[in-house]
């Protein structure tokens, strides 16, 4: 008997201790209570709580979860039904207060999220609740998570899934937008006609100045080849008036049979002659340039000449006569 005694208060004494065992898994927390009052928090591990005075009330999971908000109508500032959908993110921070502060967590959170969803996107246009998501991601989740605080849950994030708006929204909105870039495309059009009307204009101005300036240059350069050519006109001039002057007959022959020749080549540059007869005898071209020849000696030997040339005799009537090479021309006396 004493035996069987000894082994009854051994079973229960095993019983007992495998009912106040707890073992807590990491991520989780439970809340102890004595008699129905909440005593304190099972960390996780091993966690020692006696049957029959002591019981776990809760088990909270601490791990950051989700809640998938339903899909919902909601009607916004300008009249227009647009269906949404939507997830919260949160984790618990309390384990107490999330056990002990509302009765059902997951319930609070999905109904707040509903209510302050239609709050918040109800206040807006539906053109402001397409564009500004994350606005009304920020908005929710500070109204959702000061509210939640109280339970100890901290909302980490709040995010919409989707926004449907009516088909024929859709479909005015899509005759929108082809207007708009069509619009834009037009612009765009038009500014690039105008910049490429700009350029050419820009280009012809440039062109015309450019021409201008070469006329100008043309001009000035011709002015100076006038200039020049005069200038050399004028010495010749002088040297054969000083020639002339000095007694040397041979300078107004050569005067005289430059200005033969050039009426010469007048006549055969004429358009309207093609064939042109006229006599030119052999001995006044050589006698031409005979005369030319002697006035190059004259003037290169002049230095030479002033200083040992006797006093020049008179010419006879012979050596006065028609100039070599040019004939018609009158007698020179001397």
């Amino acid at each position: 008997m004493l035996t069987t005694f000894l082994i009854a208060i051994a079973v229960l004494v095993l019983l007992f201790v495998m009912m106040a065992v707890k073992i807590v898994h990491q991520g989780h927390r439970y809340t102890i209570e004595h008699f129905g009052r909440f005593v304190r928090v099972a960390q996780p591990g091993f966690n020692f709580v006696p049957p029959f005075f002591y019981r776990v009330g809760h088990k909270i999971n601490v791990m950051e979860q989700v809640v998938d908000i339903p899909g919902q109508e909601i009607i916004t500032k300008d009249n227009a039904m647009v269906a949404v959908d939507g997830v919260v993110f949160f984790q618990v921070l309390d384990a107490a207060k999330a056990a002990y502060e509302v009765s059902d967590l997951y319930a609070a959170i999905m109904a707040l999220s509903t209510t302050n969803l239609r709050t918040v996107m109800g206040s807006m246009d539906l053109d402001e609740t397409l564009s500004k998501r994350d606005e009304i991601n920020a908005r929710l989740l500070n109204v959702v998570d000061h509210a939640t605080e109280a339970w100890g849950v901290k909302i980490t994030r709040v995010e919409l899934k989707d926004i449907r708006p009516p088909a024929d929204i859709v479909n005015a909105m899509t005759r929108q937008m082809k207007a708009e870039r069509e619009k834009r495309a037009s612009i765009l059009e038009a500014e690039g006609a105008r910049a490429s009307e700009i350029l050419r204009a820009e280009g012809d101005k440039q062109s015309q100045i450019l021409e201008a300036e070469g006329r100008k240059e043309a001009a000035f350069r011709d002015a100076e080849a006038r200039e020049r050519s005069a200038e050399a006109e004028a010495n010749a001039t002088k040297s054969v008036s000083d020639a002339i002057e000095g007694g040397s007959v041979q300078a107004i022959n050569y005067f005289i049979a430059q200005k033969y020749v050039e009426a010469i080549g007048m006549f055969a540059t004429s358009p309207n002659a093609k064939t042109i007869l006229f006599p030119v005898e052999a001995t006044q071209l050589m006698g031409t340039l005979g005369g030319i020849g002697e006035l190059a000696r004259e003037a290169i030997g002049d230095g030479l000449s002033k200083a040992a040339t006797p006093k020049p005799r008179p010419t006879t009537t012979a050596e006065r006569g028609t100039p070599p090479g040019v004939p018609g021309v009158p007698r020179i006396q001397g």
